[in-house]
């Protein structure tokens, strides 16, 4: 079943405020809260698709790349941008982070969780943070890579038991006297740090959390138009969690290659390009290289080093808009430094002829009226 779009869930517009999304979700959230549809599984899916929206839509940085990408750039696949539950966030964990957001409502938590008995903390895995290098092309057009990752696994016959200071409850409740009264507090139990588990076998290797460092490999998909410095985040391969817990993420910082030939500017693309004098003078084409492959360009007869040749949409898509940036292609005359005899008779005779002499036409643009063609 195909995800809806997160603007149409909250019911908002691509242009809406951070405060109008804020008010449509936290409208929609006190609607289908748990402790308003108790045993309503529809409700229940409904209160998460909000909260995923949300999530995404309230941080800026992911708002722009599912503004640019979709779904198909927001997580919850291996290597999608930052966002969605598909992780397995619990509803636990969606109070933790957005509870805040109910104000008076519910008392913070649902069916329990935040007004009546006192549950578990869900433990959860670190997150893990690793570099990949792309060159200019996988970063234009995409790729998919797959690359080994070291982090903390459960350790294969590793077992945990019901904490016996808090009997799975995850805090230790007191009674105090006091001069009012007995007063009851509760704290985070000691022994399970709020977890309601601890260890009962350990395999050799493992550490007190029955965890062992291992290798894994992981693909991630780079979607078309990734930039040197954006983050992926590839949903529940970061660490695991201890006591068969919520493994954490594994975010990707991709960093760009440096190409031999052509160079980035923003979305545009440069290179140069030498020819001789007799392809100069006479025109000729020639065959470069481009981030969707290699095109033919022509060379007008008469052609003067310096000339930048605009060749439109051969660029970097925009991550701004919809567009791609172009691509300059920077004409260089190459003087040859050895002659040959017959040619040093050849530019001899020119010279002295003057049928080769310099005679600027006065039409020449100057390095001024080239860099304003560039941005015009």
């Amino acid at each position: 079943m195909s995800k809806r779009d997160y603007y149409e869930v909250l019911g908002v517009s691509k242009s809406a405020s951070a405060e109008e999304i804020k008010k449509a979700y936290r409208k929609l959230a006190i609607k289908y809260h748990p402790d308003k549809n108790p045993d309503d599984k529809e409700a229940e899916e409904k209160f998460k698709e909000a909260a995923e929206a949300y999530e995404v839509l309230s941080d800026a940085n992911k708002k722009a790349r599912y503004d640019q990408f979709g779904h198909a750039g927001m997580g919850g696949g291996a290597g999608g941008f930052g966002g969605g539950f598909g992780g397995g966030m619990s509803m636990e964990d969606i109070f933790a982070q957005f509870g805040d957001i109910f104000g008076g409502h519910f008392g913070g938590g649902f069916g329990g969780f935040g007004g009546g008995g006192a549950r578990p903390q869900q433990s959860r895995g670190t997150n893990l943070r690793v570099r990949i290098k792309l060159n200019l092309e996988e970063m234009v057009n995409g790729t998919q890579k797959t690359i080994k990752v070291k982090k903390m696994k459960a350790a294969p016959g590793a077992t945990a038991k019901t904490c016996p200071t808090c009997n799975g409850m995850g805090v230790q409740t007191r009674v105090v006297n006091t001069m009012l009264g007995q007063m009851q507090t509760q704290t985070t139990c000691g022994t399970c740090d709020g977890l309601g588990k601890v260890a009962d076998h350990i395999p050799a290797g493992a550490n007190a959390q029955g965890l062992i460092k291992d290798e894994e490999e992981v693909t991630i998909n780079i979607p078309a138009g990734a930039r040197d410095g954006i983050q992926l985040n590839v949903r529940g391969k970061g660490n695991d969690a201890p006591f068969g817990g919520v493994p954490g993420d594994l975010y990707v910082v991709v960093e760009e290659e440096e190409d031999a030939t052509i160079k980035r500017e923003g979305d545009n693309l440069h290179q140069e390009l030498y020819i001789s004098f007799a392809e100069a003078a006479l025109g000729t084409s020639k065959e470069i290289p481009t981030v969707g492959g290699r095109v033919k360009i022509k060379i007008d007869a008469g052609t003067q080093s310096g000339k930048i040749l605009r060749l439109a949409g051969k660029g970097l898509p925009s991550l701004d808009s919809y567009g791609k940036g172009d691509m300059f292609v920077h004409i260089n005359v190459w003087t040859p430094q050895k002659l040959t005899p017959e040619q040093k008779e050849f530019f001899e005779k020119q010279l002295n002829s003057g049928e080769m002499n310099a005679e600027p036409s006065g039409k020449e643009k100057s390095f001024f009226d080239k860099v304003k063609d560039l941005f015009s």
